[in-house]
């Protein structure tokens, strides 16, 4: 009789996910899904081979409490009450993403914060989800910065948003993409956490009455 591997007992490879396929599937980078792993949060198990794979049944439940918390913020879903503003970062750092979320959190709790890793999530995250504010970095893997910008503000519903570009180059490495920064605020990364505040503050003043409700 062959002998079981300890193996044997885990749920068969192809019904779980890769660290890849979960990114992918949650719009999310590897790093933010190992994380999220090494927390608990996404129950996970190592083939013989030391390739991790994570739980079908945790991702589902995952996307699903996404998804549920979507369909609370949508307009057609509310009773009456003014929804949240939306704020899509599009930004591919798991350091700038950490960041940002915890200056949000601590600053600006009214905001509901939706996050994309490059920019062809970050393209169709904006079609689903109309945000009032996006935050896009230039330097992108999928579609650059710079040509999302472009392709965003050539869409009708764009009027409705306020955008803000950060970036990690300098005046002068920004010289190829001044085409789609053209009246657009910047903030220098290194400087993000003094001057980020302060143009959210401004962005949220100007937006026009009742875009939120």
């Amino acid at each position: 009789m062959p002998k079981t591997s300890p193996a044997s007992a885990m749920p068969a490879p192809q019904t779980d996910y890769s660290t890849l396929e979960v990114a992918r599937l949650l719009g999310m980078a590897v790093r933010s899904v190992q994380l999220m792993v090494d927390r608990g949060e996404l129950e996970a198990w190592k083939t013989p081979g030391g390739h991790r794979r994570i739980a079908r049944a945790s991702v589902e439940a995952r996307l699903a409490q996404r998804n549920a918390g979507a369909a609370a913020t949508t307009p057609g879903s509310q009773a009456g009450g003014a929804r949240r503003p939306r704020l899509l970062l599009i930004e591919d750092s798991v350091h700038y993403q950490n960041l940002i979320s915890m200056l949000l959190a601590q600053q600006f709790p009214e905001l509901e914060l939706h996050m994309a890793s490059d920019g062809i999530a970050g393209l169709a995250l904006y079609g689903q989800l109309q945000p009032e504010l996006l935050l896009v970095d230039i330097l992108l893997p999928g579609i650059d910065g710079a040509t999302l910008i472009t392709s965003l503000r050539s869409q009708p519903q764009f009027a409705g948003s306020r955008l803000i570009v950060v970036t990690s180059l300098d005046e002068t490495q920004r010289q190829p993409y001044e085409f789609a920064l053209q009246g657009l605020p910047v903030v220098h990364k290194p400087r993000l956490v003094m001057e980020l505040p302060v143009l959210l503050r401004e962005q949220l003043a100007a937006r026009p009455e009742g875009v939120n409700s």
